[in-house]
This record gives structure tokens, C-alpha cells and sequence, in this order.
């Protein structure tokens, strides 16, 4: 057996016994560290997007359905002269861009963001009489609806409603 020269034989005990590989293991992990902090800030940098263009699509819609107030209830109106209470909010959300379905137990039943009455955004539609009424929550606790025939399109407490049955995020995007 040929011996090594000592500088030798002591580096390969090291790599034996994994004595080398330390600086390189930790290196490893601080690259993988690094590039997992690096997907967590794109991810969230996208969820930002995502929230600030479903922000900007509500507060069109909001805008739509306020600047109707005034306009007569219409039974089955999506417009001239005047608006049900799901045609108002399928309109306004038709005008920001967002397509929902047309009448109310479809757009309680077909939107898939369901929210809790606490946690309501402006632009969420909020249903009452078991689904089959309407409006558009708009924040500070009031909501816009088109109520009934011989009303017009206002602005009401929500918390004056004893009949709420649920609301729903139109357009809120599946990755959020």
C-alpha cells in the first residue's frame, strides 16, 4: 500500500467524515432560503395586484349603482328607465368589467366568494328574503338597492334589514 502525503491523507479524512462539506451545506441552504423569500415576495407582490384591480372594479361598480339613485324601480329594468334590484347590480358590475349572473337566487347561488356580514366590502351584493332581494353594500354599514314598485333606487342601513340572508364578492379572483 503507497502511503499519501499528509496534506493529502488529512483532506480526505475530512471529506470522509463530512468536516469540508459544512461551509458548502450552509451555503445551500441560505440560496434556498433566499429563492423561497424571493417566490413569497413575487406571490405576494401578485396577491396585491390582484386586490388592487378587484378594488378598482368594486369602486366602479359602487359609483355605477350610487349615480343611479333616483331612477324609478322597474320590475326586470337593467337601465332605461329604470332597474330591478338584480338588474342594478348586474348592470354595475357589467359597467366595471365583471360579468355576473342576471337574477338574484342566481347571483347568491352562482358567485363563488361567499363573506360573512362583518367582513363586507363596498361593492359585495348582501341578499335578503331568502335570496330573493338584492343590493350593493357600499360601506359605512348602507347599501344601494332598487327596493320595490313605486320606489326608486336609494341608500339604506343595512343593519335596519332584519332579513338578511348572505352576500357574495362579484369578480373577487380565485387566487386570492
Amino acid at each position: 500500500m503507497r502511503a499519501r502525503p499528509a496534506a493529502t491523507a488529512g483532506k480526505q479524512v475530512a471529506h470522509e467524515h463530512g468536516v469540508g462539506a459544512q461551509p458548502a451545506r450552509a451555503q445551500a441552504v441560505e440560496m434556498l432560503a433566499a429563492q423561497a423569500q424571493a417566490i413569497r415576495a413575487r406571490r405576494a407582490s401578485r396577491r396585491a395586484e390582484l386586490f388592487s384591480e378587484w378594488e378598482r372594479r368594486a369602486d366602479q361598480a359602487v359609483s355605477f349603482a350610487l349615480a343611479q339613485r333616483g331612477k324609478p324601480y322597474v320590475w326586470g329594468g337593467t337601465g332605461q328607465p329604470g332597474f330591478d334590484c338584480s338588474g342594478l347590480v348586474h348592470t354595475a358590475w357589467r359597467k366595471a368589467g365583471v360579468s355576473i349572473p342576471r337574477v338574484s337566487h342566481s347571483q347568491l347561488r352562482g358567485i363563488r366568494k361567499h363573506v360573512d356580514k362583518d367582513e363586507l366590502r363596498p361593492g359585495d351584493l348582501v341578499f335578503f328574503r331568502g335570496g330573493g332581494h338584492v343590493g350593493m353594500y357600499v360601506g359605512d354599514g348602507k347599501y344601494v338597492h332598487a327596493p320595490h314598485s313605486g320606489r326608486t333606487v336609494s341608500v339604506e342601513k343595512l343593519d335596519d334589514r332584519s332579513n338578511f340572508v348572505g352576500a357574495v364578492r362579484p369578480g373577487w379572483p380565485a387566487e386570492l
